[in-house]
């Protein structure tokens, strides 16, 4: 069995990938905390839509995210014995994911209210929790704690992505998002 409680984090530190400990409060677990809440919030998004690609879709992302939640807390001196990064071929998956996607749906160039829908309501939510998480790696990023990295990148076009499912989503359930001609066939 698991073991869920172990103390270690009773003294307000936790443990990064390695041997060294930071205050809960350090930029590090507080941007994978981000992208952990982001994660939970897709969970929320995939168990609500009954729609199988975007099921699909949210759960790869998902695994996505605890990979770069691992990257998140492992320092420059562990990255390699880790071995554990976002890769280049996952930013261009979501690339492609989201000109598939796209290609059903027409995105209206107006503001969007979320809340036409359940499932699409939350993938918004998730949506700007990955915005924060981005802002959060982009602090990481630009004070060289993460060194070579995709995990910008892959926050920026995860956002992206996750706004077109919601429309996706919503254009397929009536909502105001309208659906484009190849997805009315």
């Amino acid at each position: 069995m698991a073991k869920v409680t172990t103390g270690g984090g009773d003294t307000g530190y936790t443990s990064l990938l390695g041997e060294q400990r930071v205050p809960k409060y350090d930029p590090r677990p507080e941007t994978f905390g981000t992208v952990d809440e982001a994660t939970s919030a897709l969970g929320l998004a995939r168990a609500t839509t009954t729609d199988p690609k975007a099921k699909a879709i949210i759960l790869q992302t998902q695994q996505d995210l605890y990979t770069l939640m691992a990257e998140l807390a492992t320092p420059p001196e562990n990255r390699e014995a880790v071995g554990v990064r976002i890769s280049e071929e996952r930013v261009r998956w979501l690339e492609d994911t989201e000109n598939e996607l796209k290609a059903e749906v027409t995105i209206p160039n107006k503001f969007i209210i979320p809340g036409d829908s359940l499932d699409g309501a939350a993938l918004d939510l998730a949506r700007t929790i990955i915005r924060r998480a981005e802002r959060m790696t982009a602090r990481l990023t630009h004070d060289g704690a993460l060194g070579e990295s995709h995990a910008l990148r892959y926050l920026n076009r995860l956002s992206d992505l996750i706004f077109i499912l919601a429309r996706y989503l919503e254009a397929k359930q009536g909502g105001s998002t309208r659906a484009s001609r190849a997805s009315r066939s």
